[in-house]
């Protein structure tokens, strides 16, 4: 039985359903980096605005702060806002079954706020009453809610929709957003103040600090998005981040030198930036270290976490000025 040969027309149009067939399919077929950040193209766009919004307006300020503020009154304001954060602390230590360490911080905050003044002074660290970090993002993970793709906020910086979500518990556990909902005009101007204060205060504290961000990295995008992948996997993981995980977060922002310290039940001293082009690895034990917001030189022989902590989700650090 012969088989009717296909007409020029009809090859023609089979061909054309092939080709497009194949082309439909390579446009839908992921390529490494759209696995790894999806989202990048707009986060770079939000990564580039919030830091000419930082050059621009929230630096200078930070700068002027500190020209003005004497040290011990920065140190006070410091204090004031993190002794109100312990609440959130504590009720997420809670939350993530550390009943010691909320008992901790439950005594701390009461420390701080009676004999500490409101905590103008930090009388709890006097008494090895150490200050956690904790926050809701964290609890998420640690109930096993995915961090799902790296995503840059507008003013906020570096985050995940896990951390998004968080960033809604953490203002519900925060007394000040009760006090500018529910307490008028008054109330709401010295919220606005407060927290004005807090953002800049943060940010002077973290102008000694912005210089390594600025020598390490070639690409600083991708030097902050690891950084910040590596420094919530190690707070969500208590220093103790999983070798494996499905967790797109996960997957990408830990890179060698993190796994081997999982491997090792060992928290990570150093920065190490993975399959992105153009970044740099930082492995001096001795560097300084951004943690809870203060640059602190971690003792010899110590372990701390990766560097940058953006657990507040201010705005990404910019190049420093010299």
């Amino acid at each position: 039985m012969n088989t009717p040969k296909p007409t020029p027309k009809t090859r023609q149009m089979l061909g054309a359903v092939i080709v497009s067939s194949v082309l439909s399919a390579c446009s839908t077929m992921p390529t490494a980096q759209d696995k790894n950040d999806p989202w990048e193209s707009w986060n770079r766009d939000v990564h580039g605005f919030n830091k000419d919004f930082d050059d621009t307006i929230l630096k200078p300020l930070a700068k002027g702060y500190k020209d003005i503020t004497p040290n011990p009154v920065d140190e006070s304001i410091t204090n004031v806002f993190s002794n109100i954060n312990d609440i959130g602390v504590t009720i997420n230590d809670f939350l993530q079954l550390k009943f010691v360490q909320g008992g901790m911080d439950a005594s701390r905050f009461l420390i701080n706020t009676t004999a500490g003044v409101v905590g103008i002074f930090d009388v709890a660290k006097m008494i090895d009453l150490p200050k956690h970090d904790e926050d809701f993002g964290q609890t998420l993970g640690f109930w096993g809610v995915p961090s799902g793709n790296y995503m840059v906020l507008p003013f906020l910086g570096a985050s995940s929709p896990r951390d998004t979500f968080g960033l809604i518990g953490d203002a519900l556990l925060n007394p000040l957003t009760y006090v500018s909902l529910f307490g008028g005009f008054a109330a709401n101007a010295a919220t606005a103040a407060a927290t004005t204060v807090d953002v800049t205060d943060t940010r002077s504290d973290l102008m000694s600090s912005e210089k390594i961000l600025d020598e390490a990295s070639v690409d600083r995008y991708d030097f902050v998005k690891n950084a910040y992948k590596q420094r919530r996997e190690y707070l969500i993981h208590d220093g103790n981040p999983p070798e494996e995980s499905n967790d797109p977060l996960l997957e990408e922002g830990l890179g060698e030198g993190a796994t081997e310290g999982s491997a090792n039940n060992k928290p990570q001293n150093n920065l190490t930036n993975t399959p992105s082009s153009g970044t740099s690895t930082i492995h001096d034990p001795n560097a300084v270290t951004i943690i809870n917001n203060s640059t602190t030189m971690p003792k010899e022989g110590a372990t701390t976490a990766p560097i940058i902590n953006n657990s507040k989700h201010l705005l990404d650090l910019s190049a420093p000025d010299e």
